[in-house]
């Protein structure tokens, strides 16, 4: 298929339209500077992709800003430091601080143009709303974990946006479900036989920033390194 073939896409959201390396690091930095401030930021992104996916597991059904109050209370144990559940708080609540990526907003103002776009994303109702004002769109369709009751990659998320799309008269063959985490949103998709684009936003680089590691083998039918390229593109298929 064609970019210009698809009517809706469905986007993941921190990690490919907010940057949330850039939110993740700047939260934990007091945390950082009283234990290790000489880890590498990967090491740190890493640390915290272990207790969010961990966290994940055991209690799906928590909303996210509690769950990463969690994470980050866990992160002090290993590191050893004392630490208050205000100040957990504190961290779980940042996220609708995270910035967005300086291509987000021109972007999807473009892509409203033309498309339907709908939010899958792993956050709670309103962590997601302080995020979406800072983006200047009115998404068609918002599903988030806290509606779902469980956490990317479970299909579970993904069987609820297609039954929800499908009230919507969506096809599954009108949606490029578009995304930068292979862990949390390629493979799951693949396996729902969802047609996706990956976001490659740490192309160049080593790991894989807040997210698992992945095995999946790249078999999206697009691959770009920004969602301005993206948007470029799409652009420009639809000129053509």
């Amino acid at each position: 298929m064609h970019l210009s073939d698809y009517k809706v896409l469905s986007f993941d959201c921190y990690g490919t339209l907010i940057d949330w390396e850039t939110g993740i690091l700047d939260h934990l930095a007091p945390l950082i500077k009283r234990a290790h401030p000489s880890l590498e930021p990967d090491e740190v992104l890493a640390t915290h992709a272990h207790y969010e996916r961990e966290q994940q597991r055991a209690t799906p059904h928590m909303k996210y800003s509690d769950l990463l109050a969690t994470v980050y209370r866990r992160i002090a144990e290993e590191w050893a430091l004392t630490t208050s559940w205000d100040e957990c708080l504190t961290y779980g609540h940042s996220v609708g601080d995270w910035p967005i990526f300086d291509d987000t907003m021109p972007a999807l103002t473009k892509l409203k143009e033309k498309f339907r776009l709908v939010i899958l994303s792993n956050v709670d109702n309103r962590s997601f709303a302080l995020s979406r004002q800072k983006m200047g769109v009115e998404f068609d369709a918002i599903y988030t974990a806290e509606d779902i009751g469980s956490y990317k990659p479970s299909k579970t998320n993904f069987c609820y946006m297609l039954a929800n799309l499908a009230r919507l008269d969506v096809k599954r063959e009108d949606i490029l479900y578009v995304a930068e985490s292979l862990f949390h949103d390629h493979e799951p998709a693949s396996e729902m036989g969802l047609n996706r684009c990956w976001i490659h936003r740490r192309y160049g680089r080593l790991g894989s920033g807040p997210a698992k590691q992945s095995k999946l083998v790249n078999d999206c039918q697009f691959v770009f390194p920004t969602l301005e390229a993206f948007t470029t593109a799409c652009l420009a298929a639809e000129k053509g």
